[in-house]
């Protein structure tokens, strides 16, 4: 049996893009995705973020389910202490609606932002404190068995749309095994934990009425070329812009200066974030995710671009289709 492929799009905004030709590629992308036989793909809720298009997740949700068929669509994820539990039952009770039977909702304590944006959000610093509350309230809406008495969600009420627990840590893995969840950890920026986390969850999983045993979904960076040094050459610049992203703060660096800030302590830092990336021909990338499942106890993949390009993920998402086995629409 194939192992399920998925695929997270960040929405990324390139250099001299906007807003809309990023939302226009991700439909672009998904459409090839289906076609291609990929299980799902996942939208992150970041904001304050001048690169990243999927602030509204569950806008941008809608908009590329209208635009395909049968691939399954959600977030990964929508971080709850950011909303009401109320109003993300409607939200997505309502996409579920429109698109029956394909829409995921991924679920996150982080902010998704910095502290600046945190209190724009209206967000409370304390508010991860509830999340595991928020699940549950959530989840009632959901199924039709609110907490809230008097209070429904309409849309929502009785959809079931399926929940799943994304974590980088222990608590993560704890609170999706209590509450029989599926969980999907975030290897592709936060390898550190995965192992522990994975074990700890299936240690201790407990049965639900959505879920019967213990699922994992590991994200893993993924860059396949026609040839090795193409692949590679695409994964230095990948790195490279890294450390404007992160160290930048404004500034632009050569590609000499990210190399030497690669080398120092704090690029390794930045290197750590990709300790699980899957960089080469398809075959030799196939390999790597096969090794990186068993490694992971995965029962699903979620694949992250690490191209440095859009032209250049596509490429890869189609060789790695191939190499897979992955079954076309």
């Amino acid at each position: 049996m194939v192992l399920p492929l998925s695929i997270l799009d960040l929405a990324h905004i390139g250099k001299g893009e906007t807003a809309s030709d990023s939302l226009s590629a991700s439909v672009d992308m998904a459409r090839r995705a289906e076609e291609l036989g990929y299980r799902r793909i996942w939208y992150a809720e970041h904001h304050n973020m001048p690169t990243i298009a999927s602030s509204a997740t569950s806008v941008l949700i809608a908009h590329v389910a209208a635009h395909t068929r049968t691939i399954r669509l959600g977030a990964g994820g929508i971080m709850l202490p950011n909303h009401a539990p109320l109003t993300i039952a409607e939200q997505f009770g309502t996409l579920e609606t429109l698109h029956p039977g394909r829409i995921d909702l991924g679920l996150g304590r982080a902010p998704g932002s910095d502290q600046q944006t945190m209190r724009a959000l209206r967000r409370a610093p304390a508010a991860a404190d509830d999340f595991p509350q928020d699940v549950l309230e959530l989840q009632g809406y959901l199924t039709g068995r609110s907490r809230i008495p008097g209070v429904d969600a309409t849309p929502g009420k009785g959809t079931d749309v399926p929940l799943y627990i994304l974590g980088s840590s222990l608590f993560g893995a704890r609170l999706a095994a209590a509450l029989g969840l599926p969980y999907a950890f975030a290897s592709h920026f936060a390898p550190d934990a995965l192992q522990d986390a994975v074990a700890v969850y299936r240690r201790e999983f407990k049965p639900s009425a959505q879920l019967d045993r213990p699922y994992v979904i590991a994200g893993v960076n993924v860059i396949a070329a026609d040839t090795e040094q193409e692949a590679q050459e695409q994964f230095l610049t990948a790195k490279r812009k890294r450390v404007s992203l992160f160290l930048g703060r404004g500034r632009t660096f050569t590609p000499e200066e990210a190399d030497a800030i690669l080398a120092s302590p704090a690029g390794q830092q930045i290197l750590r974030m990709t300790t699980y990336s899957a960089v080469g021909t398809p075959a030799e990338v196939e390999d790597y995710l096969g090794r990186f499942a068993g490694h992971a106890q995965a029962d699903e993949l979620i694949v992250v671009s690490a191209a440095p390009g859009r032209k250049a993920w596509l490429r890869s998402i189609e060789l790695l289709a191939d190499a897979h086995g992955l079954t076309p629409a």
